[in-house]
């Protein structure tokens, strides 16, 4: 197929998506496109990406999307979860097949993946890859009661909870307190934690490379109190996807976190089992943060859930738990019937209902989230001020 390169006019009327850099090119479009494939090693992609130029309420911007035969080909209906084995790729021996996943997919992107640069690309790819490489990494005490953390850099404030001790290294006390292999102990965290140990890696790593003051600010920062929950979101997150505006239920881009609902109202009144926070690691597999070599497939995930509903039971002291041991039993009952397979697939595979309600849901998130903007010059991570 020969190069493509053309002007859409219709491109910000019908709604951007794929890469959208909002900058301008001495050359236009095809300077952008030749310093896109550059700076991604991406040359051999030049003739099936579609290149447009145009303007909007926003301003200037190139735009570029996969050619529409090639998308079908590669990932139809913007389902993503196959990417890596249609292009077989290697994405756990070869770090360029990573990258190339993660490209790709946001080049596949039913919503644009905004960026003020060049160099903000490269940044979000290079957190991606981080991302998916830490996760994949991770191995951690499933719970939801308690927590530590290594105590030669970590510290327990009454107050706010675990902050690193002065001196010590962010990054450093993020891969111990997550990766058994740096650290020689496993620790306790709730799912939810975890991902945000996990993103804020990925993020710090990067800003090490390409903004190091504010490294030296979040590290401050951490000494004093941790981010976390809803401000963790806010200040380092962005989210694509809405409820009104629901993303292709199988389209995810390596480095993304993914909320899985537990759609049954009973058993979401357990602790920790309101749903299901990982990290996606390409290749249609999930992040498994307690048994690291047996990442989830979707189906394996929409299984589990669904099954947390018949392993619900009470403590002791009359608190709602999940019964783990139960719930792989019969997941692995429930492999041997593909009728019955299909059915709690087709039920769990639904879009989520709205917060505050369990009626007619499924499992599936509308959104994804992943990192903001890190550059020195364009960043939109702003810390708090106490």
């Amino acid at each position: 197929m020969a190069n493509m390169i053309q002007t859409d006019s219709s491109a910000a009327a019908t709604g951007l998506c794929g890469i959208v850099i909002r900058d301008a090119y001495e050359g236009g479009r095809a300077a952008a496109r030749e310093s896109l494939l550059a700076r991604l090693d991406a040359q051999d992609l030049a003739h099936c990406i579609t290149t447009f130029e145009g303007r909007d309420a926003a301003g200037r911007y190139v735009a570029f999307t996969l050619a529409s035969d090639q998308a079908h080909a590669w990932a139809p209906g913007r389902d993503t979860l196959q990417l890596r084995d249609r292009l077989q790729l290697d994405t756990e021996k070869r770090s360029a097949d990573l990258t190339r996943e993660i490209v790709l997919a946001l080049l596949l992107g039913p919503v644009a993946h905004e960026f003020p640069g060049m160099d903000e690309l490269v940044s979000a790819v290079r957190i991606r890859h981080a991302t998916v490489q830490a996760a994949r990494r991770t191995t951690l005490d499933f719970q939801t009661s308690q927590a530590e953390r290594p105590e030669d850099c970590w510290a327990y404030k009454e107050d706010c909870g675990f902050v690193i001790l002065p001196g010590a290294s962010l990054i450093e006390a993020l891969t111990k307190a997550t990766q058994p292999d740096v650290s020689g102990t496993l620790y306790s965290f709730s799912c939810y934690r975890a991902t945000e140990y996990v993103m804020l890696l990925g993020i710090a790593q990067e800003l090490a490379r390409c903004n190091p003051p504010l490294l030296a600010q979040l590290q401050q920062l951490w000494t004093a109190r941790p981010i976390k929950s809803g401000q963790f979101h806010d200040v380092f997150l962005r989210e694509q996807g809405s409820m009104e505006r629901p993303l292709p239920q199988h389209y995810f881009v390596p480095g993304d976190r993914v909320w899985f609902r537990n759609p049954d109202a009973a058993s979401a009144e357990a602790s920790g089992y309101e749903g299901s926070w990982v990290i996606y690691l390409g290749g249609g597999l999930f992040s498994n943060f307690w048994k690291r070599d047996q990442p989830y497939t979707l189906a394996a995930k929409c299984l589990e859930i669904y099954q947390w509903r018949h392993a619900l039971y009470l403590d002791a002291e009359g608190q709602e738990r999940i019964d783990e041991a139960k719930v792989e039993a019969l997941v692995a009952s429930v492999l041997t019937d593909p009728t019955e397979v299909e059915r709690i697939l087709t039920l769990m595979q639904r879009y989520r209902a709205p917060r505050g309600s369990f009626e007619n849901g499924g499992c599936m998130d509308t959104t994804r989230e992943f990192a903001r903007w890190v550059c020195a010059d364009t960043s939109d991570l702003v810390l708090p001020v106490d």
